[in-house]
């Protein structure tokens, strides 16, 4: 069989024409005893091909020090498995409403908007993890026997920058570390991204959920020849926490994907599958036209109302693309696969200790710095998590009022010990009249960083500085908590649980702190989780972050894959950063399974 390659007017296999039917579904989102079930589920609704993208954050924490590198690779080889082609979308920055666009904070802290250009020390950071991901892509390309059809150069660049420079950098890299199949970019359809986007003698695809015609016709302006694919048909949307959900007619979806396939074009839906931004990988948006005003962050469900729900459930939508795509298969349509097990029964959840947050920075927390200026989450090696920042008043002096400038993004505010508000704006009061000497905490939360548009990359924490009237606070003691410190059993072992907070064991109002729990599962399967009365925070099961969870919505319940329980006792962690002030808040009931 010859491989897949770009002819003059379109892809072509075996010297004759082939339309890629692909969907997106991110290894990263999706547990990976879960990957052969989802497989399955796209080949039966009618696709040939799927897509990935690689989080370079996910996978080199720090620099040179990598987690489960080889993932990308035992997911292509699931793919091919599964009798399915793959395109690689490998970055460096994916978007992908992933913190900070899959770009580490390591890098992104010191370089700030040096990166996705032709700075030199970014460049030797890419080159670095790309002679580290490619080989296992390469190995696996089409003409190599493997899945791989096409891999993308770098990711909707048009919308970014206009770097030509860099985005040849990265297509003599792509060549250069052995990709010999089509390299492609996507943007949107509009001149300005094709025009900053695209690379000469690189195939360009566009990104777009409708207006089938007049995209392609825009693309067409740029590249009279050449395929024509829709690399993006955003079939849905994703949801912010505190905003309505979002949510597209099965119908008029399946008419935009009919109209793509009519005009004579390749498609990839995205998302096909949306999966969970486990690990409080999720990232975050700015509001407005130009993507420069308020945070926004990304919830943990990325269901994506796409057409197999966050569960791998089909949906409404997967039967009528099923339909659609029917009509373009070489034969009948595989039977869909056995659905994974369902938990079945709920499974409450019972109180086994709590501990202060002050106790879990000083059990799990990275080293406490002293400086002059509040030092940010970057340097402090805080990807997700949580800083406390400890600032003093000098006294005696009179009440004067105290503010925080350049927060980003939540602050938990103590005033000698006592609980003030909780901050949420880039300049923001703690108090109105503090009278020194004081002490003063902010424990400050990270929602995701930037993933799209002029702000990515910036940085977390106290950006600017604690004021006292007009007179900035210098001297601070700041200490982080990463969230990977608690996928470590041995170390949670170090945290001095006591007894559980509130009247009744686990059910008081949720002090901030680390909740322990026992679930007790007579037979594993998917769940969700629910949480009666907690207001933010972050949960576990058997050291397996499941995300975020946050009261404001709409999200209020967490998926459990099936895979992550175990017959028998389970450990359920909740690290509760919010809890409620005296007197406020809703009584917190016991976290429960259900199926």
């Amino acid at each position: 069989m010859g491989g897949f390659v770009v002819g003059e007017r379109d892809f072509e296999r075996d010297g004759r024409p082939v339309r890629l039917l692909s969907g997106a579904l991110h290894y990263f989102r999706v547990h990976e005893a879960q990957w052969g079930h989802r497989l399955a589920m796209l080949r039966a609704m009618g696709l040939n091909c799927v897509e990935t993208y690689v989080p370079w954050n996910l996978h080199e924490p720090r620099p040179g020090t990598y987690r489960d590198p080889e993932a990308p690779g035992r997911f292509l080889d699931a793919v091919s498995a599964a009798g399915l082609t793959a395109l690689v979308r490998p970055g460096p920055y994916i978007c992908a409403e992933w913190e900070n666009g899959g770009l580490p904070h390591w890098l992104t802290g010191p370089l700030g908007r040096r990166v996705r250009t032709r700075d030199r020390a970014y460049l030797r950071a890419v080159d670095a993890w790309f002679g580290r991901l490619l080989p296992q892509v390469v190995a696996r390309q089409y003409d190599r026997g493997g899945p791989v059809v096409m891999v993308q150069a770098e990711n909707e660049y048009g919308s970014y920058g206009s770097d030509a420079a860099y985005l040849a950098h990265m297509v003599d890299l792509l060549r250069g570390l052995g990709v010999t199949v089509p390299l492609f970019t996507s943007d949107g359809p509009e001149d300005h991204m094709l025009t900053g986007g695209s690379v000469p003698g690189v195939p360009a695809t566009a990104n777009f959920g409708s207006g089938a015609r007049e995209a392609f016709a825009a693309l067409r302006r740029h590249r009279p020849g050449g395929p024509l694919m829709c690399m993006e048909f955003w079939c849905g949307w994703f949801s912010h926490w505190g905003a309505s959900p979002v949510a597209r007619p099965p119908q008029e979806a399946a008419e935009a994907l009919r109209e793509i396939l009519e005009c004579g074009a390749s498609v990839n839906v995205y998302m096909a599958h949306g999966g969970t931004n486990f690990g409080g990988w999720a990232g975050a948006n700015r509001a407005g036209e130009l993507h420069d005003g308020a945070l926004q962050p990304t919830m943990t469900s990325y269901d994506y109302d796409a057409p197999l729900d966050e569960r791998g459930r089909p949906t409404e939508k997967f039967r009528l693309f099923r339909e659609v795509l029917a009509a373009y298969a070489p034969g009948p349509l595989p039977a869909l696969p056995e659905p994974p097990p369902v938990l079945a029964a709920p499974v409450r959840a019972e109180p086994a200790g709590w501990a202060p947050l002050a106790d879990v920075l000083d059990a799990l927390g990275g080293p406490e710095v002293v400086a002059g200026v509040p030092p940010t989450f970057e340097e402090l090696d805080v990807d997700r998590g949580v800083v406390r920042y400890r600032f003093e008043v000098p006294g005696p002096r009179g009440p004067f009022p105290l503010r925080v400038t350049g927060l980003r993004d939540l602050a938990v505010t103590y005033v000698d010990g006592v609980r003030g508000p909780t901050l949420d704006a880039e300049k923001a009061e703690i108090g109105a009249a503090v009278t020194g000497p004081a002490t003063v905490e902010l424990w400050v939360e990270s929602l995701g960083r930037v993933n799209y548009g002029p702000r990515l990359g910036e940085s977390k924490g106290i950006t600017g500085g604690v004021l006292h009237e007009r007179q900035y606070l210098h001297g601070v003691r700041a200490r982080g908590l990463r969230l990977d410190a608690l996928e470590d059993a041995a170390a949670v072992r170090r945290v001095p649980f006591r007894a559980a907070a509130g009247g009744v064991p686990g059910e008081g109002k949720p002090e901030p702190g680390l909740h322990r729990f026992t679930l007790t599962v007579p037979s594993p399967g998917d769940a969700v989780l629910e949480l009666p009365g907690r207001a933010r925070g972050f949960a576990w099961i058997n050291g397996f972050c499941l995300g975020r969870y946050w009261a404001v919505g709409p999200q209020r319940t967490l998926y459990v894959p099936g895979p992550v329980l175990r017959a028998g006792a389970n450990a359920l962690l909740l690290l509760e950063l919010e809890g409620a002030p005296a007197g406020e808040g809703e009584r917190a009931g016991a976290p429960r399974l259900l199926p």
